[in-house]
């Protein structure tokens, strides 16, 4: 599958975002809510000129959540987005290049850590370690999650665990040789190829003429 999508769609080289902690902010805020809403916020951070660990960290909540009302949920996301830079302070001095050091070399202890944070759950997780932390973590997201039982590699009601392991089982020999820069290298296009995918043809209602996944469709239901 990786193989055909890289074909159809070249190197995607994503997440869209202008600096590591752009990339955190969007993680949190694209929960729940298109990615249009997120850029809006985004945009509001930014023109406030709060769009960083500092700025964050000094804008009065209430004023943070007017910012980020765009994307939802702007009294849970703006206390997230709070205790993140209070867990940045706490524990790596505020450096956020710290706690990516730390992420290449511990990733499932920092994921621990990340998920007893208000607000984050295994995806957001993923997603902050892959994309702002450069650490190898397999983001499993609705559009994978379609793929998965509509090419019926799992039953539908499979958790985000088991569909992140099946994913990862499939990069088994770069994980054994490759260098955790590497792996998140290869983690990284393949979920922005899923995203692509699942923006085109693989949709709430999919779109399967054209797909470049078709022929493991047919296989699927010919099984």
């Amino acid at each position: 599958m990786y193989d055909h999508l890289v074909e159809r769609f070249g190197p995607q080289q994503w997440w869209p975002a202008k600096t590591a902690f752009e990339v955190v902010v969007g993680a949190y805020l694209t929960q729940n809510t298109a990615w249009t809403s997120v850029e809006r916020s985004i945009a509001n951070l930014e023109a406030r000129g709060v769009l960083s660990v500092e700025g964050l960290r000094a804008i009065p909540e209430d004023e943070l959540r007017e910012l980020i009302r765009p994307s939802g949920f702007m009294l849970r996301k703006a206390a997230a987005l709070r205790a993140f830079v209070a867990f940045l302070d706490a524990h790596y001095g505020g450096d956020l290049d710290a706690l990516r050091r730390h992420a290449l070399g511990a990733a499932p202890e920092v994921r621990h850590s990340l998920l007893a944070l208000p607000g984050v759950g295994p995806e957001t997780a993923d997603a902050i370690l892959l994309y702002a932390l450069g650490a190898p973590a397999m983001v499993v997201d609705e559009y994978l999650r379609r793929i998965v039982v509509r090419h019926r590699l799992l039953p539908e009601q499979r958790k985000y665990a088991e569909i992140q392991t099946l994913a990862q089982q499939a990069f088994a020999r770069d994980r054994a040789r490759a260098k955790p820069e590497e792996l998140a290298r290869h983690y990284n296009e393949f979920h922005a190829l899923i995203v692509q995918i699942g923006k085109s043809n693989c949709r709430r209602v999919a779109v399967c003429e054209g797909c470049p996944l078709a022929w493991d469709l047919k296989n699927a239901t010919r099984s």
